[in-house]
């Protein structure tokens, strides 16, 4: 009550967005593997799949296998709620938040944006925010310094073969002194 009203004037100066907002969705095309984990968890249902099998021959093998391809992927943002659930869920990090949020459309139909136009919102994802240096270090970069230490990988002995589990003996059938 007792400061002035801080109005910013939006068209002509740029909003200082906290860092990670959420604006639009954006999507790695080549991260994704068409599981659709994204479309199924979406509780509005506005992301649209489509894509077909392709057979990769490999050198070697005894049979060809199968490759799922991509052929579309739509969200409409007009039903979109911006929950993040679909960022969430994928398991292949091919779909991230971007700080964008000046995209309003005239007609909404316009607010159904395919693979490429979800492709270009890449260029505006913010990198991921570094490790917290008082914290545990993660699991690849654990492994990484074990590895350059030269220390032995975690249940082996240094040197030999993983230590063996021991089982506790029961006893074998006593008499009742009784």
């Amino acid at each position: 009550m007792t400061r002035r009203a801080g109005t910013q004037q939006y068209p002509d100066v740029e909003p200082d967005l906290p860092p990670r907002s959420r604006g639009v969705i954006a999507l790695l095309e080549e991260n994704c593997t068409v599981c659709m984990l994204c479309a199924r968890e979406c509780p509005d249902w506005c992301i649209y799949i489509d894509s077909h099998k392709e057979e990769v021959v490999v050198p070697g093998a005894a049979r060809a296998r199968q490759r799922n391809v991509l052929d579309r992927f739509d969200i409409d943002f007009s039903l979109c709620m911006y929950c993040g659930i679909c960022v969430e869920v994928c398991p292949f990090d091919a779909l991230y938040w971007s700080p964008e949020f000046e995209y309003a459309e005239y007609d909404i139909r316009d607010l159904l944006h395919d693979k490429d136009h979800l492709g270009g919102w890449m260029a505006t994802v913010p990198p991921p925010p570094a490790h917290d240096p008082n914290g545990e270090p993660s699991k690849e970069e654990a492994t990484a310094a074990r590895k350059a230490a030269g220390g032995p990988a975690p249940g082996r002995a240094a040197g030999g073969p993983a230590t063996p589990r021991v089982r506790p003996q029961r006893p074998t059938g006593t008499a009742d002194p009784s």
